[in-house]
């Protein structure tokens, strides 16, 4: 796992055009970045006690990523705008995985898998070019942590309790809450995103989401060159 990840280096992104229809829940999944960096917390708190030896390099390495993203999405808030009352509920949401009991690095690996993974695509299928971007360089890293976070739990026989997968739908359906249901364009239709979710939550795979392996990304002539990430 350690050997497929890619280093890059987030920049700040200009504001670029969103579809019609997403912008009040693109800025509560831009709020939602308050979630990155309390996520590569519970890692840490994780490394402290029980994990296995040969994941900790991973697991800290994970934890740098974490940073990052959250500096790229401060990048993204900083171009699109943020919405005052979605950050106050974001961080009230924050504070509340911060204090439920299960286990730290469960409450990693369900908030990427169940929560992150539903809202990158949802950046990638609606957002500008900078989003899309900044969405598929996260995505990478977040397939390794998943994957990571998803075997060390199996290793340790951990399992999600029923309150925090209650807490996981609580904080999906606020992030989706301005969208419609049933409407003519799937990737505007709360409904869809949710059963993502839910799939992702207890199968670990959402077939609906298998588009964002060929998700339009937007080509090097659609960017300001300062919206391009540095990569080694």
């Amino acid at each position: 796992m350690m050997s497929r990840k890619r280093v890059w280096t987030p920049v700040q992104t200009t504001a670029g055009t969103c579809k019609d229809g997403s912008q009040a829940t693109l800025r509560r999944v831009i709020a939602l970045r308050h979630m990155e960096v309390p996520v590569g917390d519970f890692i840490t708190d994780a490394l402290a006690n029980e994990v296995p030896e040969m994941a900790r390099e991973l697991l800290i390495s994970n934890v740098a990523d974490e940073q990052k993203h959250d500096m790229a999405l401060n990048y993204i808030a900083d171009a699109f705008g943020t919405d005052d009352k979605a950050e106050r509920e974001a961080l009230a949401l924050r504070e509340a995985w911060t204090a439920h009991p299960d286990h730290t690095l469960l409450k990693a690996m369900v908030a990427e898998r169940a929560v992150f993974f539903v809202l990158l695509p949802f950046l990638r299928f609606n957002g500008d070019a900078g989003m899309r971007t900044v969405s598929a360089d996260i995505s990478r890293d977040e397939q390794i942590h998943v994957a990571c976070n998803s075997l060390v739990c199996e290793e340790l026989g951990l399992t999600w309790s029923p309150s925090l997968d209650k807490l996981r739908k609580a904080t999906i359906n606020w992030v989706l809450e301005p969208l419609g249901i049933n409407t003519a364009d799937r990737n505007l239709d709360k409904k869809f995103w949710l059963k993502s979710s839910d799939n992702l939550m207890y199968t670990g795979k959402a077939p609906e989401l298998s588009e964002t392996r060929a998700a339009r990304m937007p080509s090097f002539f659609e960017h300001n060159n300062v919206n391009l990430p540095q990569y080694a």
